[in-house]
C-alpha cells in the first residue's frame, strides 16, 4: 500500500527521478563533485551518494524542501556560469536555516525533469491533508522497519520498529498488540495490519474521555451534543451550531455519520488535531489589523547584520541570508557598506575577516525577495563608512535596480507631522541613513554628524558616542569625520538616522521621520529608568535597537524587554536559532505574518502615560488568570540517535512579557516515553498585561546529570490563544514544523477575580 497509489509514480518526470541520475552537487568554484540522486519508492524521500565511496549515502525529505529555483539562481551557480549553462542548472531550496543544494544535470532534459519533478512533489506535500500526512508517516515508518524488505514485519522488527518510534514497551504488551493486528495468524504484519496496529498503539485515551464526556451513546457525538462541547469547552460564543455543522462536513470520515449530523472519535481526534482545533486562533492568521496608522504605531521584524550568515568575525556573508530572512518576514534589513577596491561598494562586518559581497548584488537580491512574503514595506538600514564617490555609487545602484519600488518623494508631497502607515507605503522600499538637513529644506553640502550609527564596538567605551552639538545638523561646523554624498542624502526620506538626545530633547525639538540607534544595553537603561518616556517617544519616532558588539557569535537579546517599551525595530540575527527567535517568529505569526504586528492602544495613543515597570496604572488594567492543563505529548521526535534511547519528556511553560509577567513553570518528567507521555498537570500564571504577554511551550528531555535536551517548542502571542481542548504543533529549534509531534492541553483564560 502506498498511500498515494499509483498517480504520482505514472508521472513522466517522477520516473526520471525514481530512475535515478547522476548530478554534479556543487559547493565552491573548485568544490564540484557527481553524485548519484534518486527518489525512494516512498515517493517522499530523496537519497543520493558518491558513486565511489563504499557505504555512505545521504538522504533528506521533500517536506523539507521550500522550492526550486531553476538557471543560476544561487551566488556559487552564477560563480560558475560560464563552465557550466543554466538550462543545466538547479538549486533546492530548504525551509529554516539549513543550506541549499546546488546542482547541475548531463542534460537540459534531465534538468527539467528533476526541476518538475521536485515541483510536483512539494506540491503534493504541500497539499496533503492531516489523514493523508499521517498515513504517510506511518508508511515512512514501516519501510525504515522492513530491514529485509519483503513488505512483511515480524516481532522482531516491530520491537526495533518500537524503540526507533520512541516508544518503551514490556514485551508482553507489545506481543499482545502485535496478536491482535496479526489478524491472519502468519507471525508477521502487512502493510494493512501494520496500519491496524499504529492504530491500537496510537489510541488516544485522553482524546476518547473527553468524547465520552459530551457524547450521549458513547458512540457518536450528535450535532446538539457537539454544539454543547463547542461552547461549554472551546468557548466558541454564538456562533457554535453553525460551527459544528461546518466540523462534522470537513472532519468526519464517515459517510454514514455525516448523513445522521453526527461525529465518530476518529472525527473527533481529526478536528481535535486540525488546525480548527490548534492553539492558535484561526481569525488572527490572516491579515487581521488596521494597517493604515503610522509606522511608529507597529513592532516591525528586522534583522542585525543581515548579511551574515554565521558568526560575525569569520563568518559568511552571503545574499541568501537576505532572501531567508526576508521569507521569513523581515522588514527591515542592513546593510554594511565600505569602499571596494575597484570603485564598486562592498559589504561586510568592518574589521574583521568576513567575507565581502557586492553592494549592488544586494539590491537586485532585495529587489527580488523583498515583497514576496509580504507587500509591506521594507526598511533598507545603511551602515555607510563608505567616502563620498562610493556613496554616490549607492546611491545610483539604489535608484537603477530599486527602481520606483524605493520611496524618494513624500507619500502626498506635505511635509509630515506623522509617519506614513504601511498602506500607505505598499511595495515600497524605504532607505533609512544619515541625511544633509531636513524635509523641510534646510539644507547645506556637508553633514558634520558621524555617518555610520553602530559606534559600539568591542574597544573603547562602547556605550558613549562622541558628544554632539544638538545644532550640528545644519551648521558650517567643519568638526565632520566624512561628508556625504548629496545624491544619497536625497534619497532618505521617511528614515532619516540622528543621535538621541535625550527623551526632552526630542519631546521639543524632534521631527516624526528622525530617528535613532540604540544598543541593546542602552537601551536597557532607558527601559528601566524612563520607561514611561520611552514609551511616549516610540509613538511618534521609530527606534532601532541592535545587539550589542560584544556579541560575536551572533548570539541575541532578549526582544521582549524592549518591545515593552514601545521600541519598534528590534533588530536580530535572523542566523542565530533560540529563544529569542522563537519570540520573534511568535510575536510575527499572527497578521498574515506580514512582518508588521499593531501596537496595543495604550502604545499608541500620544498621551499614553504606560509603564512597563507599572502596568497596574493604566487605564483600562485587567490581569488575567491563565490556566494550561498539560495533558499529553505525541509522537515526539528523538533527541540521540542512537538506538535503544528514549525520551524522557517534560513540558516548561515561560510568559515572556512585561518584568511582573516574566514567568516559568514545568511539569515532572516521563520516564522512557516520548511516543505517548501522559502528565495531566496543570500550570497557572496571572497576567497583568495580556496584550504584550507571549507564551512559549518547550518539550526538553529531563537529563538529571546534564542540561535537559531541546525537543521542540511553539511560540504565540497570548491574545491568539484560544481557550479550551487544544493541540499545540511543536516546531524544531530551527523553526520549522515537526509533524506530526504535538501536545495536547486544556486552556482556561479567566477574569483575576
Amino acid at each position: 500500500m502506498d498511500p498515494e497509489g499509483s498517480r504520482i509514480q505514472d508521472d513522466p518526470d517522477i520516473k526520471v527521478l525514481m530512475a535515478g541520475s547522476t548530478l554534479r552537487k556543487v559547493k565552491s568554484r573548485s568544490w564540484k563533485k557527481q553524485r548519484h540522486f534518486r527518489l525512494l519508492e516512498d515517493g517522499l524521500t530523496i537519497w543520493y551518494k558518491s558513486r565511489w565511496a563504499g557505504k555512505g549515502h545521504s538522504t533528506f525529505s521533500v517536506t523539507e524542501l521550500e522550492m526550486v529555483r531553476e538557471g543560476h539562481q544561487s551566488e556559487v551557480l552564477l560563480s560558475i556560469a560560464e563552465e557550466f549553462p543554466a538550462a543545466l542548472c538547479f538549486t533546492l531550496v530548504f525551509h529554516g536555516r539549513q543550506g541549499n543544494l546546488d546542482l547541475v544535470a548531463e542534460s537540459p532534459e534531465e534538468a527539467q525533469a528533476w526541476i518538475q519533478g521536485v515541483r510536483k512533489l512539494i506540491h503534493r506535500a504541500q497539499t496533503m491533508d492531516e489523514k493523508e500526512r499521517l498515513d504517510q508517516w506511518v508508511w515512512d515508518w514501516f519501510q525504515k522497519a522492513d530491514k529485509n524488505k519483503d513488505g512483511k514485519m515480524n516481532f522482531k522488527e516491530v520491537r526495533k520498529l518500537l524503540k526507533m518510534m520512541n516508544i518503551e514497551m514490556n514485551e508482553e504488551h507489545a506481543f499482545h498488540l502485535f496478536t491482535m493486528a496479526d489478524k491472519s495468524g502468519t507471525g508477521s504484519l502487512e502493510i494493512e495490519q501494520f496500519v491496524h496496529f499504529y492504530k491500537i498503539l496510537t489510541q488516544r485515551d485522553e482524546v476518547w474521555k473527553v468524547f465520552q464526556d459530551y457524547s450521549g451513546d458513547g458512540e457518536k457525538l450528535m450535532l446538539e451534543e457537539l454544539d454543547n462541547f463547542l461552547r461549554i469547552e472551546q468557548q466558541t460564543g454564538e456562533r457554535s451550531a453553525q460551527h459544528a455543522q461546518e466540523l462534522i462536513e470537513r472532519y468526519e470520515p464517515s459517510e454514514t455519520a455525516k448523513k445522521q449530523g453526527a461525529m465518530t472519535l476518529d472525527g473527533f481526534q481529526m478536528y481535535l488535531c486540525s488546525q480548527d482545533g490548534s492553539i492558535f486562533k484561526p481569525e488572527h492568521q490572516g491579515l487581521y489589523q488596521d494597517m493604515s496608522q503610522p509606522l511608529s504605531h507597529y513592532f516591525i521584524s528586522s534583522s542585525h547584520n543581515t548579511y551574515l550568515l554565521e558568526d560575525q568575525l569569520r563568518g559568511h556573508s552571503s545574499l541568501e541570508a537576505y532572501i531567508k530572512a526576508l521569507k521569513r518576514g523581515c522588514r527591515c534589513v542592513e546593510v554594511d557598506s565600505w569602499d571596494g577596491n575597484d570603485g564598486e561598494p562592498v559589504v561586510y562586518h568592518g574589521h574583521t575577516l568576513t567575507s565581502k559581497i557586492l553592494f549592488r548584488d544586494i539590491m537586485s537580491t532585495l529587489k527580488e525577495y523583498a515583497f514576496k512574503a509580504s507587500d509591506f514595506p521594507v526598511i533598507l538600514s545603511l551602515e555607510n563608512h563608505c567616502g563620498v564617490e562610493q556613496q554616490t555609487v549607492m546611491a545610483q545602484h539604489l535608484r537603477q535596480i530599486l527602481g520606483d519600488t524605493l520611496l524618494t518623494t513624500l507619500v502626498d508631497g506635505q511635509v509630515p507631522l506623522q509617519l506614513p502607515s504601511p498602506q500607505e507605503l505598499r511595495g515600497k522600499i524605504l532607505l533609512k541613513a544619515k541625511k544633509i538637513g531636513g524635509l523641510e529644506g534646510c539644507v547645506d553640502e556637508t553633514l558634520t554628524d558621524e555617518i555610520s550609527d553602530e559606534e559600539e564596538m568591542p574597544n573603547g567605551d562602547p556605550e558613549s558616542p562622541p558628544a554632539e552639538d544638538p545644532l550640528a545638523e545644519c551648521p558650517n561646523n567643519k568638526k565632520s569625520k566624512s561628508k556625504l554624498s548629496r545624491e544619497l542624502s536625497d534619497l532618505v526620506v521617511y528614515c532619516k538616522s540622528v543621535h538621541f538626545h535625550g527623551f526632552e530633547h526630542s519631546r521639543l525639538h524632534a521631527k516624526c521621520y528622525e530617528m535613532s540607534s540604540f544598543s541593546e544595553s542602552k537601551a536597557k537603561k532607558l527601559a528601566k529608568e524612563s520607561g514611561r518616556d520611552f514609551v511616549q517617544y516610540n509613538t511618534r519616532q521609530l527606534s532601532r535597537i541592535y545587539p550589542s558588539g560584544f556579541r560575536t557569535d551572533s548570539s541575541n537579546y532578549n526582544p521582549q524587554d524592549m518591545w515593552s517599551v514601545g521600541c519598534q525595530i528590534v533588530a536580530l540575527n535572523f542566523q542565530t536559532a533560540g529563544l529569542e527567535m522563537d519570540l520573534n517568529d511568535g510575536l510575527f505569526r499572527q497578521n498574515n505574518c506580514c512582518g508588521y504586528v499593531l501596537k496595543p492602544e495604550f502604545m499608541t495613543d500620544g498621551n499614553a502615560q504606560f509603564s512597563p515597570e507599572k502596568p497596574d496604572e493604566r487605564q483600562g488594567y485587567r490581569p488575567l488568570r491563565l490556566s494550561i492543563q498539560v495533558i499529553s505529548g505525541q509522537q515526539l521526535p528523538k533527541v540521540n540517535q542512537k538506538e535503544g534511547s528514549i525520551v524522557d519528556p517534560l513540558v516548561r511553560v515561560e510568559i515572556y512579557g512585561v518584568p511582573q509577567d516574566q514567568a516559568k513553570d514545568e511539569t515532572s518528567h516521563i520516564n522512557n516515553n516520548g511516543f505517548n507521555p501522559v502528565w495531566n498537570e496543570t500550570l497557572n500564571f496571572v497576567i497583568t498585561t495580556p496584550e504584550l504577554a507571549l507564551v512559549r511551550f518547550v518539550v526538553e528531555d529531563y537529563d538529571k546529570a546534564s542540561r535537559n535536551d531541546f525537543i521542540g517548542q511553539f511560540t504565540l502571542p497570548f491574545k491568539c490563544i484560544q481557550a479550551g481542548y487544544r493541540h499545540i504543533h511543536l516546531l524544531s529549534r530551527d523553526g520549522t514544523a515537526i509533524p506530526p509531534s504535538s501536545l495536547f492541553v486544556n486552556i482556561s483564560i479567566s477574569e483575576l477575580s
